[in-house]
Formats: C-alpha cells, structure tokens, sequence
C-alpha cells in the first residue's frame, strides 16, 4: 500500500467508517507524514463533534415571518405591473427611446453610401522594401517631379522678354 492510497481512505479512516486493514497499519508504522495527517485527521473530526450550532435570537422567528410576509406582498404588486415591473415607469420610456434611436440611426449610417461607391475595406497595408512599395514610391516620385518640369517652364518664359 502507498501514501496515494492512504490518503484516499484517510477522512473515512479517521471518522471511523471503515476499519484499517493489516496492509493499511503496517505502511500507517513506517511512513510519519500518513500517520501524522491521520492524527490531524481525527482532531480535526472530534472538534467537529465538539461543536454546537448557536442558538438563534428569540425573536428570529417572528422577524423571519414579518419578512416573508414583506415579500409576499412585494411580488403580488410586481406581478400585477407586468413584465416590466421593476423599471420606474419614465425610466422606461427613455430606455425605449433611446434605443428605438440608437437602432434607428445605426441603420441609416450603414445604408448611406460612401462619395466614392460602397464602404471599402482598408486597402492592404504593404511592406517598404517589396518591389509593390517601391513602384508606389517611384509613381509619387514621378508625380512631385513633373511639377517640377511646370516650375522651370514658367522660370523659362519669366527669363525672356514677351513679344509684343
């Protein structure tokens, strides 16, 4: 027999409903931590039978039914308001309001297209360094640099004299 199967059996060993066999008290001679819990065991058990529940005030069973009572009366006058009962009556208008409002515009806000067409997804985020990022980067580059084309064609016509 080992500590794993000892311990199994310690509460009812240590209450007294079973009674230990041979193999049991021989491993309970050799091994101190079983037989230690096992003492624990039964302290712990003979306070228990030591102990005595409180008794309760005298006046705990006139309280209880004055409260059962209370809430008797409570959940017929609950139930008589319907299913709505425990909402106060203007609380519960602004509630239905407020979300008949919250529906309503919930709804419309998707319905309404975008200036572009229909709500697209984000566009892809893309990596610097892949050849699709650099194309965009030249394609920005190419756009800034004809700007630049416009800038010296005006610098060229300021540069001579107009004809007239």
């Amino acid at each position: 027999m080992n500590c794993t199967e000892i311990r199994e059996t310690m509460p009812d060993l240590a209450v007294g409903l079973i009674e230990p066999t041979p193999e049991m008290l021989e491993h309970l001679k050799t091994c101190a931590p079983c037989t230690t819990q096992l003492q624990e065991f039964r302290q712990t058990m003979a306070l228990l039978d030591e102990w005595q529940a409180p008794e309760p005030s005298p006046y705990f069973d006139t309280r209880l039914q004055a409260r059962l009572r209370e809430e008797k009366a409570l959940e017929g006058d609950r139930a008589s308001r319907g299913w709505f009962a425990w909402l106060p009556r203007p609380a519960a208008i602004f509630a239905a309001t407020a979300l008949v409002a919250v529906g309503v515009g919930v709804f419309t806000v998707r319905q309404q297209p975008t200036p572009q067409g229909p709500v697209a997804s984000n566009p892809p985020v893309i990596q610097r360094g892949t050849a699709v990022a650099d194309l965009q980067t030249l394609d920005g580059d190419n756009d800034l640099y004809a700007d630049f084309d416009l800038l010296d064609d005006i610098d060229s016509h300021h540069g001579q004299p107009t004809s007239e």
